[in-house]
This record gives structure tokens, sequence and C-alpha cells, in this order.
């Protein structure tokens, strides 16, 4: 059983992935209140640590299993962040660390989802920054379009950058 099926509270250890393609677009999920398909937003692969795993083990072990994708570099760690928010029932608090990977395969197949996962996750796309910055969409991290732009534009940064905490 996997760790979202059996959270229970407390602060989950989460590692998400930016992953690029080759044209520098962002790969996002679509998810949804597995009960309330209206209320959805995009968001970074990625999930909860399991037993002994790393992060950077849970990072390329999510996005195998959303996605489907394989062949990736995973890089440095980009972002902290703190969250918390209400999601299927329940109050997820969670510390959250965002690894930068790269990837020339850009065919998703999301064949490893948890039971919770097939009920809120809808699909997956390629974003460029420009549509990031158009979008008005929810999107998660906030400011997520602005922290591609500063990727983008500078590099990694030399230390991971810790984001505002989010409490929703």
């Amino acid at each position: 059983m996997r760790d979202e099926d059996t959270y229970t509270g407390g602060l989950r250890k989460v590692a998400r992935v930016v992953l690029l393609d080759p044209a520098d677009r962002v790969l996002l999920l679509h998810g949804h209140e597995p009960d309330n398909p209206a209320d959805d937003w995009w968001f970074t692969p990625g999930g909860g640590l399991e037993g002994a795993e790393t992060r950077e083990e849970a990072a390329l072990r999510e996005l195998a299993e959303e996605t489907g994708i394989t062949e990736v570099d995973l890089g440095p760690v980009l972002w902290r962040r703190r969250c918390s928010f209400p999601f299927a029932g329940r109050r997820w608090d969670q510390d959250e660390w965002y690894y930068l990977a790269r990837t020339s395969q850009t065919a998703t197949a999301a064949l490893g989802l948890t039971e919770l996962e097939r009920r809120s996750v809808s699909g997956a796309r390629w974003w460029t920054c420009r549509e990031l910055e158009r979008a008005h969409e929810t999107v998660y991290p906030t400011r997520l379009a602005g922290l591609l732009r500063t990727l983008l534009d500078e590099g990694p940064p030399a230390t991971p950058v810790t984001l505002d905490t989010e409490i929703v």
C-alpha cells in the first residue's frame, strides 16, 4: 500500500519533479478533488517517500508511476516548500523538495497510479513558460511561471530556494 493510501497526518516528506523537455517545456499533471472534477489545478509530478527511500529515489519512482517517463537526468534540488491543504477529505501537511530533471521522452502514460490518483488525476500536459505566464488555471506551486522563467534565464540556484509556505 502506497504512502497516500495510508497517510493520516503529520509532516509528509515529498519529492517533486520540475521536468523539462528539449524545448524547455515543463510537464504538469491535471488534478482535481476526487468527488468534484470542477475543483481542479495543475501540479508537478511527485509524491511521498516510501519506506527508507531517498528523496531522489522517490522523485524518480513517482515520475515513472505518474507519467511513464523513465529516461531522465535528475538534477539538483531547486526549491523547498512547506504546504498544507485539504484534499480527499483529509488535511495534508507536506515538506516538498522540487528537483530539476530533463528528458527527451515526451510521451506520457500514467500506468502506476494509486487508487486515489486514478480518482483525482485526469491527464498531463507540457507547458511553455509563456503559456504558464498567461494561464488562468490554478497551478502549484503558486508563482511557478516566475520560478520557471528565473530557472530558464539564470539556471539552477546554487542552493535550494525556500518558497513561501502555502496554507490553503
